[in-house]
């Protein structure tokens, strides 16, 4: 790493300065605010050793600007004679990384670089993985022409910044998990935990375990303590994907948290408390299944504080090329493939078709049509037979194709139509791991 030594006096930077190229890192010395404001702005520094006391500057109101001066900031280590707890605190508060008081030894130097390179490491780290993870996911479009999309989403991100309860509705594939998490980046809960449960894939007391967690011997298979969802969200977002198909004896314990922020594991008699901000999504009319007897009437009214109504892809005409675009452009590049477009035929079908798997569909569409593409257009022949496509031999059984190829268009078709992944592997009959694997191998993620 490249350092800078900030300090007024030249027996503890040239000291300092030893202690950091013993351990195999480079170093810059600075005497006063001056300096290191001129040395910042000349080159990037991975860490600065920064001293309370700078003769007539003040170490901590330099610790700020020196923050500001790199992206990303560099890790900044405060040392002093003058240490107290008030003083370390107030350092950390503008973003310190470290304090160290003086006298000083080289190994508290070393260790101190040591934790520096091992959190650069894992921010380095966490970076790569956010960018695999958007290289292999189309980006993200909360934006909407259609009047009524723009209003719904108008009002999730109004009520983003609040403490409200969120109730998505839509039907599957609309987009109201990408939505929830949204919802979760703009409020006040950020920066803690978004946690998902799905509510439809798992049995009752699964569910209900999940959630609230067990305790050991509380049923069979419960061999360890588990705290569940509700715990690992506390102080975040829980978000609970199609709360609709809830079964009816976990809704009173769910209502409870709503409303008094207390649960109870399974197996466990004593309260616990969390601080959680629900978002709730469902595919099916609660107000009807109120009506009839499968969801609680209470619950319903405490989840339904802000209802956002996400409509189906037909129901969205003016968004639907931008969609479409923006899933070629994508996956264009992801196959390393020169697609330019679609032809006229392809816009018109696009456009006459009802979408019923919404986004889901119109994804998987667009991506088996760039991998069977020939040309530098997408064609009619290069969508599925309900578009007018011709017949692909690929998915016919007893054609001459591989079982590796059978498989792979049969569970992109499933995946298309199934609400969710559980409901895709219930249909498949392979558990959702299985799936999640095959999905990989087959390169369907």
């Amino acid at each position: 790493m490249r350092i800078l030594i900030v300090d007024d006096e030249p027996a503890i930077r040239k000291t300092t300065r030893i202690a950091v190229e013993l351990a195999g890192h480079t170093a810059v010395e600075a005497p006063n605010a001056l300096r290191a404001h001129k040395c910042m702005e000349e080159e990037a520094f991975d860490a600065v050793l920064l001293d309370l006391k700078l003769g007539a500057d003040d170490g901590l109101a330099l610790l700020p600007k020196l923050l500001e001066k790199n992206q990303p900031p560099p890790a900044v280590v405060m040392f002093t004679a003058y240490a107290n707890i008030a003083t370390a605190v107030e350092a950390m508060r503008r973003g310190a990384f470290d304090f160290i008081p003086k006298p000083f030894t080289p190994d508290q130097i070393r260790g101190v670089l040591a934790k520096i390179e091992k959190s650069r490491a894992l921010e380095t780290r966490v970076r790569s993985l956010e960018s695999q993870l958007a290289s292999e996911s189309p980006p993200i479009d909360l934006e909407s022409s259609e009047p009524a999309t723009r209003r719904a989403l108008e009002i999730a991100f109004k009520a983003a910044a609040t403490p409200a309860n969120i109730l998505v509705l839509g039907p599957s594939g609309t987009g109201k998990s990408v939505l929830a998490r949204e919802i979760h980046q703009r409020s006040a809960q950020k920066d803690a935990a978004f946690v998902t449960v799905s509510c439809p894939s798992l049995s009752r007391e699964l569910l209900e375990s999940e959630l609230f967690g067990h305790v050991k011997g509380s049923f069979t298979g419960a061999v360890s303590d588990t705290l569940g969802k509700v715990a690992a969200a506390d102080g975040g977002t829980l978000f609970l994907d199609e709360i609709g198909e809830m079964p009816l004896e976990i809704q009173p314990k769910l209502l409870r948290l709503l409303q008094e922020r207390e649960y109870e594991r399974v197996g466990e008699a004593r309260p616990r408390r969390a601080n959680v901000r629900v978002i709730a999504a469902t595919n099916r009319a609660l107000a009807d299944e109120v009506k009839a007897g499968r969801f609680r009437e209470d619950l319903f009214y405490r989840l339904n504080v802000i209802s956002v109504g996400l409509p189906g892809l037909r129901d969205r005409p003016a968004d639907l090329a931008r969609f479409a675009e923006s899933y070629r452009q994508f996956f264009a590049l992801r196959l390393g493939k020169k697609l330019v477009g679609f032809s006229p035929a392809v816009s018109a079908a696009f456009a006459a078709y009802p979408w019923p798997g919404n986004l889901r569909e119109l994804r998987n569409v667009i991506e088996r049509a760039a991998i069977l593409s020939s040309g530098e257009t997408i064609e009619l022949a290069d969508l599925p037979e309900e578009f007018g496509g011709r017949p692909d031999p690929g998915i016919a059984v007893g054609a001459r194709v591989t079982l590796d190829a059978l498989e792979t268009e049969h569970i992109r078709r499933i995946l298309s139509l199934a609400r969710n992944l559980d409901e895709a592997a219930r249909i498949l009959g392979i558990d959702p791991a299985t799936l999640y694997r095959k999905r990989q191998k087959l390169g369907l993620l």
